[in-house]
Formats: C-alpha cells, structure tokens, sequence
C-alpha cells in the first residue's frame, strides 16, 4: 500500500502544476485527508523540498533518462522528482519503499506504460547515489555571470535569477543567497503586543516545553527552536502570530504613533495589522482592506484570534476610486502583490512560476496602487510601501517613478533586507512623506 504522505505529496504536487496553486494552498488541500502529525510534516518536507532541489533532481534525472523530462506526462515527471528527491535527500527513508510507491503512484495516476520507465531511472539513481556527477564549476575570472548556468543547477534556482544576482552582486554573495534559500526556515513568531511583550510570550512558550531564540533585529520576534507553538495556547488564544523576521522589520517601518488613523491596503493575512493596531492603540483606527473574499476570511480570523479591538476588516474593489476622502490617513500601508522572490527560502514554488517577463506587469500594478492611495494620506502623513520581492523593477524603480509623478511626496527612508547580508529574507520597504 503506498505511504499515505507519498501519496498526498504527489497529490499536492499535481495540483501546483496543473491547477498552478501555490505551494500552501496545494500543501493545506493535501494534508486535510492526512491524521498523523508525522505524515502531516513528512508531506511538507517532500514537498518543499522536491520543489526547492528541482533543478538538481532534474538534472540527475536527466542523465538517467532518454527523453528529456520536459517530454515527460505531467505525473510521470512528478513522480520522478518527489521520488528523486527522497532518495538524493532524505536518507533515513529506505530506496526500496520510495521505489515500490513510485510504480505504484504511477499506474494509480492511470500511466502504467510508464511504470517500468520509473523503476529503471530511480533504481539507477539509488545505485549511483554515492557516486553522482555534477557540472564542473568554471573559472569565472571577471565575469562572474559564467557561473549561472553552474549555479542554477547545483543550488537549483532558475538561471535568469541567478544571472541578474551575479550582475548585481558578484559571485560569492550570489552563492550565499543561494546556499541561504536552501536552507529549512525555523517557524518565526511575533507577540501581539496588544496582550503580550516578548518577555511574557517567552515565559509563556518556556513554560509549556516550547524553545525559542529572540530574533537579533525584529524587537518583537521569538524563533522556535523546539516544541509545536502552533498548538500553544499563546498562539490559539492570539498571543502571538507568524511571521516571518523580515517581515517583522517591514512592521517597525510604519512607526505609526497613538491616536493615528491608518489604511492597511492589502492587509491578509493580518500580522501587519495586529501590530499597527498595537502601534495605534485605543484612541487610533486601523481599516484593513483586501480585494479577495478568501483573503478577507483569513484576516478577519487573524483579528479575531488576536482580539484586535482597533482594526475594521472592508473589502474594497481591485481598480476605481477607494471609498475613502482625500486626506483621511495619517499614514497608508500598499504592502504590495509583488512576484515573492524574496521568499525564496519559504516558498520555494515561487523559483519556477515567476519570470523575467512577467515584472513589468507587477510593477506596473505596483505604481497604480500607490497613486490610488496617495491622495488618501494628509500633509505631512506617510505613504508606506513595501513588498517581500528582491528585484529593482518591483522595489527601487516603482518608487522612482512614483516619486517623479507626485511632487508633493519625497522619500524619508529606505529599508531592505538581503539574505547574503542579514541572514534574513530579501523584503523592501519605503516610507514616502507627503509635504505639510
């Protein structure tokens, strides 16, 4: 009988490629039908991590293979890289089994023509998995862009990603970002200070046997080192949330003040809210928008967990006029939809769904947001902008461009995390000031 995890990962990893579902979506649809917490996170790790290593699976695969695997049907190569995966890196897990539920999940997926094609290629590679053979690393000499082809493969990021960070940051900060990306993120959480310090979260998780570390630049972020904090009481009772420490840095950028009014555009799944309405306390407001029924579901359940008393939840249409007077914000929050190429390291989908091509539109979306809520913000309020992406177009450029529309804004500071520099996720912020 195939194992109930293998069998829900590839479930999870047919439904990013044929219905392009992000990897948390896919991941929460799949483990519904799991009971074991042990399956539950044996699915997230073969699935992320099938996802994170693709293009070293793939290329391992493909010197086992006569066609290449972009010819391959759809569930046959899915099978082939969760399977991959398992052997090149989980080694706990015994080559045997991964290969008898491989042949299984093929003909259960209606391909049994194929069934023989995997045994052969995953038997080769559980033999030679001692022995595997890399590209050779060339000699960049003062061209460190040679190194992408190298580099896409052994650290499995796309190659135009990797060639636009060699050009902008050289070869050894590019191999870190990189060698970062590919590491498993702890689960970072962040004290609602509406009812809780840090100090007080800590004792509290502490005293319910769950480790954390303080985070070294977010003041109110704790790492799990050990425990399920999600099944503390400090978390189901809205003590604490997830997120993310850059994420976090991004919050303590607003410095919204007591007593302020503030627009949180695009506001799922809620951190940011909880803490601007913590920020703004009982005589400020705090409205949070979004434009999706699902994501104004998650937020609304954000803010009621954490009791946040000070936050109102409205839906707003994507394009027109927002329902609000000129000048109504002290401050203006656009965290933008953005292409995610910050997040690598925790959304490892994202390196092969996004394209070059596509930020153009993003950014474009991107500017069109900030002149639809710039004129919300009164004299000598803030705009602030911010997005969880790495690249120019999408964080220095649409600012620019913005900047050189409205006169009546100048930009008071900039904030951006890289992961070579900080060991922490790659996310912008700009906080623009509008002229009093």
């Amino acid at each position: 009988m195939i194992a109930a995890a293998r069998r829900a990962a590839l479930d999870a990893l047919r439904q990013i490629s044929d219905q392009r579902l992000d990897m948390g979506e896919a991941v929460a649809r799949a483990r519904a039908g799991l009971t074991d917490e042990r399956d539950r996170r044996l699915l997230l790790e073969m699935v992320s991590g099938t996802l994170r290593m693709r293009a070293a699976i793939d290329h391992q695969l493909a010197l086992r293979l006569t066609p290449p695997i972009a010819r391959l049907d759809g569930l046959v190569r899915d099978v082939l890289r969760l399977s991959g995966f398992q052997i090149l890196y989980l080694s706990r897990i015994p080559a045997s089994a991964v290969i008898n539920d491989a042949v299984d999940l093929t003909r259960r997926g209606g391909k049994t023509s194929a069934a023989g094609l995997v045994n052969a290629v995953l038997r080769a590679l559980s033999r030679d998995r001692e022995t595997l053979h890399w590209p050779e690393r060339p000699v960049h000499g003062s061209n460190p862009e040679a190194l992408a082809p190298y580099f896409s493969v052994v650290h499995s990021h796309p190659e135009w990603l990797v060639s636009r960070w060699l050009g902008r940051y050289g070869a050894n900060d590019t191999e870190r970002w990189l060698e970062f990306n590919n590491r498993t993120a702890a689960l970072c959480l962040v004290a609602n200070r509406t009812l809780a310090s840090r100090v007080a979260l800590e004792a509290e998780l502490n005293a319910d046997g769950i480790a954390t570390q303080r985070t070294t630049r977010a003041a109110h972020g704790l790492h799990v080192i050990d425990g399920q904090a999600l099944a503390a009481r400090a978390f189901r009772e809205g003590r604490c949330l997830v997120q993310d420490e850059a994420s976090q840095l991004i919050s303590e950028l607003y410095a919204a003040r007591r007593g302020d009014r503030v627009l949180d555009l695009c506001a799922a799944p809620g951190g940011k809210t909880v803490a601007l309405a913590a920020d703004v306390g009982a005589t400020g407001l705090v409205i949070a928008t979004d434009v999706r029924r699902h994501r104004l579901r998650i937020l609304t359940e954000t803010l009621a967990r954490c009791r946040t008393a000070r936050a109102r939840v409205l839906a707003v249409s994507p394009t027109g006029a927002l329902p609000f007077a000129d000048g109504s914000f002290d401050r203006v929050l656009v965290d933008a939809p953005c292409s995610g190429l910050g997040t690598l390291r925790r959304d490892p989908d994202i390196r092969w769904r996004v394209t070059a091509a596509g930020l153009p539109a993003l950014a474009a979306a991107q500017l069109a947001l900030l002149q639809r809520t710039a004129s919300l913000v009164r004299p000598g309020g803030s705009l602030v902008y911010s997005t969880c992406s790495s690249e120019p177009e999408e964080n220095q450029q649409v600012v620019a461009a913005f900047l050189a529309a409205r006169r009546d804004f100048t930009e008071e500071r900039v904030h951006q995390t890289l992961p070579f520099r900080d060991g922490l996720e790659a996310f912008f912020g700009a906080v623009l000031e509008r002229r009093a």
